[in-house]
């Protein structure tokens, strides 16, 4: 029996497990739109516009672990997926992006709606593919898998011309899977652990950076487990929230340019980081010269690329996250017997309990609904039982701030490329995924706008998310760093004119609800998110407020600003 192209890519997904697509269709994919039926174990999602696709699938990806898969048409389709993409790629998200492309005899014509997606996304993804014959097919799509979920995952893409998905040949699956070329490294070197062992001995002032790559390893069970044996401070970056229980008392907060006082002055004054799947973002270091001047650092990561690529470390260990924390953890467990080795370091643990006393994150109420106040709600209604999404700008760094992670996978945003329009669609993945979950999407009125159009896919497939807008009718963070380092010029001044959210969600068939005084914040946050149906919930912040701590630009860490 014989296949088409169409076929064998749909065969190959349902073997690779894929039971969610999310796509658009167009003209160079009709073929296989034409197939999907034929496989009801893949449910298509249909959304509204091709970057919410990639961003649908990453938030499905983020929440289960698994890898996100979509499915567009070729030429502005293939383009719509480069912010997505880039997205996945700077947060190392499993990605597998299929575009169409125009039949192979009309590449290089400039044919309608032709554009070399493949050349457009090398920076920006792990690999891609272009399919030249349709013999090659299941293998590149397994190939593709691979790439996708090992090592240190990321977005692959598969450029399919038309011609080839119209092509019939034998279905031949490939059962192992291997590429000579690339091998990452899982188990750590047996000595670098041992070094790593011996640092922790001798410091004095030690702290635990959690970065993502905790996350997305499966690690933060073991994280905990050593953090705890150990009595470690621990810290963790934006995309490391959830890594680490924030409701533990060794939890400090976020480090970096918004991290918390606790977090920051740790970092400035430990002798030992140690650092767990972060690549040292400047958002996480500030001056990366006046970076953990005291310290030295162990640094495990599974890329070897992104150990000494910003920061220069004392110990690498290039390794899986999980079996590096375990192999670290057995070797302590041999070591410390009949020792109390955590009382060299409990003065340590004083100052930074004094620390994240002193200062925690706060707002100074005035009448009017702070959106500090909005992020504290949520968490007292969800009790941290949920999924939280956000877009990108204050609000983003308020939830980090004011809402308690305490699981993995319960945060979704877009850290590394800091894209606008991320959350919404990507809680919609995640809500797929999960559709007895609590999924919560924190927004700001700008960024809210770049994707809206997906409450017609929330709608249409009946997903109860919810969508907290913190309305302060501002590009905040815009506005926030123009007053306080840009001379105080405001140049985005016409936000003003905007829809009204309320009218709009109904429109889409959602339903919309207002808030503008702190006494409406409890109910009217309780019977959204109660709601079975997609709910918006538009709520009318103070204006000018500002996310602090906030470090300035060529700053260290220790020179935040506090308020």
């Amino acid at each position: 029996m014989e296949y088409t192209g169409a076929q064998i890519l749909l065969e190959s997904l349902k073997r690779e497990g894929v039971d969610l697509l999310f796509g658009y269709p167009g003209a160079a994919v009709l073929n296989i739109y034409d197939e999907l039926p034929n496989y009801p174990e893949i449910r298509h999602i249909l959304v509204r516009h091709e970057q919410c696709a990639v961003h649908a699938a990453d938030g499905y990806a983020r929440a289960s672990g698994k890898a996100g898969v979509c499915l567009v048409t070729s030429g502005p389709g293939a383009t719509n997926t480069v912010t997505g993409i880039a997205t996945a790629y700077c947060d190392s998200i499993p990605l597998v992006v299929v575009t169409g492309q125009v039949p192979t005899h009309l590449i290089g014509n400039d044919a309608f709606q032709e554009v070399d997606i493949v050349g457009i996304t090398r920076p920006c993804t792990k690999h891609n593919f272009f399919v030249e014959d349709v013999n090659k097919l299941s293998m590149i799509i397994r190939r593709a898998f691979y790439l996708a979920r090992s090592g240190r995952p990321g977005p692959v893409l598969v450029d399919l011309p038309k011609d080839i998905v119209q092509t019939k040949t034998k279905f031949v699956w490939p059962e192992e899977i291997g590429m000579r070329s690339y091998n990452p490294t899982y188990k750590p070197h047996g000595n670098q652990l041992r070094r790593t062992v011996a640092e922790l001995f001798r410091a004095r002032r030690p702290v635990l950076l959690a970065g993502g790559g905790v996350i997305m390893s499966g690690a933060a069970t073991d994280l905990a487990n050593l953090a705890r044996k150990l009595q470690l401070p621990v810290v963790a970056t934006l995309m490391g929230l959830g890594s680490f229980p924030a409701t533990d008392p060794l939890w400090l907060g976020m480090v970096g340019i918004h991290g918390t006082y606790a977090a920051n002055m740790s970092i400035n004054h430990a002798d030992l980081l140690l650092c767990v799947g972060t690549r040292f973002a400047d958002r996480v270091t500030a001056k990366i010269s006046a970076f953990a001047p005291r310290a030295r650092i162990v640094h495990i990561d599974i890329d070897p690329t992104s150990i000494r690529k910003n920061v220069q470390v004392d110990v690498p260990v290039v390794g899986d996250c999980r079996l590096s924390l375990q192999g670290i953890q057995e070797i302590c467990d041999l070591t410390l017997a009949g020792k109390d080795w955590v009382a060299k370091h409990a003065d340590w643990l004083v100052s930074a309990q004094n620390w994240k006393k002193s200062t925690p994150p706060t707002c100074q109420k005035n009448g009017e609904v702070k959106p500090q106040q909005v992020v504290e709600a949520l968490f007292g209604i969800t009790g941290g039982d949920a999924v939280i999404a956000t877009e990108v700008g204050q609000h983003q760094m308020w939830t980090a701030q004011f809402y308690a992670f305490t699981r993995p996978r319960t945060l979704l945003t877009s850290g590394g490329l800091g894209a606008m329009g991320y959350g919404f669609p990507a809680a919609i993945g995640a809500q797929l995924a999960f559709p007895n979950k609590k999924v919560i999407v924190v927004a700001g009125d700008g960024s809210i706008q770049m994707n809206i159009q997906e409450l017609a896919t929330a709608v249409a497939n009946r997903l109860p998310v919810k969508v907290i807008i913190l309305n302060n009718r501002h590009l905040g963070l815009v506005r926030q760093l123009q007053e306080l380092f840009h001379h105080g010029k405001y140049i985005a001044s016409n936000m003003e004119a905007q829809p009204d959210f309320v009218k709009l969600a109904e429109a889409y068939g959602a339903e919309g609800y207002r808030i503008t005084k702190p006494e409406e914040l409890q109910p009217v946050l309780q019977k959204a998110i109660a709601s079975p149906a997609t709910a918006l919930v538009d709520v009318v912040v103070e204006r000018t407020e500002n996310v602090y701590p906030i470090v300035p630009t060529g700053a260290a860490l220790d020179e935040m600003l506090l308020m």
